[in-house]
């Protein structure tokens, strides 16, 4: 599925969270997709069960993915994204722009851009 990079100063729980995401937005797992479970995942990764079980954690508590009892986990309907995960992006997004206005950045210029990343996100 994935692998860890021992040499990154992140904890190995967060390197998997993010790893999630990113198979999640870019589509390579879908809404509904069963994840390996704690312990095949551990065993994967040759590391222990907490940390699968942390990032896991994490991920259902963003919005991500879904534990359904003696089912497993599976990634979560896009719809099933909380709300303080949508508050925390939007404030990313503020700081963001405030720091390009910053450094002198136009509206027209941020906003050429945004519809240029959405664009390409679209047609991915």
């Amino acid at each position: 599925m994935f692998s860890l990079n021992y040499g990154d100063r992140r904890p190995l729980y967060q390197q998997i969270t993010e790893r999630f995401k990113e198979l999640v937005l870019t589509g390579a797992m879908k809404e509904g997709d069963k994840i390996p479970s704690v312990r095949e995942l551990a065993a994967t990764l040759a590391i222990n069960p907490n940390t699968i079980q942390r990032a896991y954690r994490e991920l259902e508590n963003q919005g991500y993915i879904l534990s359904v009892p003696a089912k497993g986990s599976f990634v979560a309907p896009v719809k099933a994204a909380n709300l303080p995960r949508l508050e925390e992006l939007r404030r990313k997004l503020r700081e963001l722009l405030r720091e390009l206005r910053y450094t002198g950045e136009t509206k027209e210029n941020i906003l050429g851009e945004l519809e240029a990343i959405y664009s390409e996100e679209v047609t991915k």
